[in-house]
């Protein structure tokens, strides 16, 4: 069985990872709505939401069976053990916030990853193998190539000041901007046509470039300006496009607008 992950294959073209963010649906069939619209990737998230581990499992399980690849956001110092439980629940990488030095990096890798390369410990019949039972040598190989992505959070100054020693980290695959946060830390709360906003991307592209990374944008939505600045000329190629509460609130104030516009009373 031969693992997909969407991140990879969309990178590897020169194409862009679009993921689909969840925070507020619980029922796994917005894993399909997702699907349909176009997005390669999930990113659930259990940082900034009440969603519980067994939402995360089933958000994952049913990415896996859609071929649209689950990242998972965890709690900022959530713990290895929790960590843990996400990636055997069917994430295919996670994605970490507040990462500030290279030992925050080091040590995201190394419960990520099987060893030799981390400190992951190893279970049977797991969600990327389709619950099938599998020898352990393949778990190893392939999780490690292909199911244990790492995505680091760029979002506070700390981390821009270490931004070279944190992409040289072995395993690491995305430095993601936070842009919330780090637009506050930098004293511009969102507002991302700064400077000062503006320049800590392009610290965080050069980066990459650097270092070979994959350079990633969240927290920016329907901000096409901005987002094909990010794309088309500081090489971004995985960007959340938006979250599951976003798109019915801005749906529903269309909806609704639209019904008040007919109305000639």
């Amino acid at each position: 069985m031969s693992l997909f992950n969407n991140l990879y294959t969309q990178v590897s073209q020169g194409a862009l990872c679009k993921a689909f963010g969840i925070r507020l649906v619980t029922n796994p069939a917005v894993v399909q709505l997702a699907k349909n619209g176009g997005f390669d990737a999930l990113f659930v998230d259990l940082e900034h939401s009440t969603l519980s581990l067994q939402d995360a499992s089933a958000m994952c399980a049913a990415g896996l069976q859609n071929q649209i690849t689950p990242f998972v956001r965890v709690p900022y110092q959530c713990g290895d053990g929790f960590v843990q439980r996400v990636l055997d629940g069917g994430a295919m990488g996670v994605v970490f916030p507040h990462i500030h030095t290279k030992e925050d990096a080091e040590a995201v890798v190394k419960i990520s990853k099987y060893p030799p390369l981390g400190c992951r410990s190893m279970t049977g019949q797991l969600p990327v193998f389709g619950l099938r039972p599998t020898p352990i040598e393949t778990i190893v190989k392939d999780t490690n190539n292909h199911a244990s992505s790492v995505l680091l959070m760029i979002e506070t100054k700390e981390s821009i000041g270490n931004l070279d020693e944190i992409a040289s980290v072995d395993g690491v695959d995305v430095l993601l901007i936070g842009s919330n946060d780090l637009s506050v830390e930098l004293g511009v709360p969102g507002k991302f046509e700064t400077p000062e906003f503006r320049t800590a991307l392009e610290t965080v592209s050069h980066a990459c470039r650097r270092h070979k990374k994959i350079f990633g944008l969240a927290g920016i939505y329907d901000a096409p300006e901005i987002q094909g600045w990010a794309v088309n000329t500081l090489g971004a190629r995985f960007i959340l496009g938006q979250q599951d509460s976003g798109l019915i609130a801005g749906g529903s104030k269309k909806s609704a607008e639209s019904l008040s516009q007919i109305c000639d009373f």
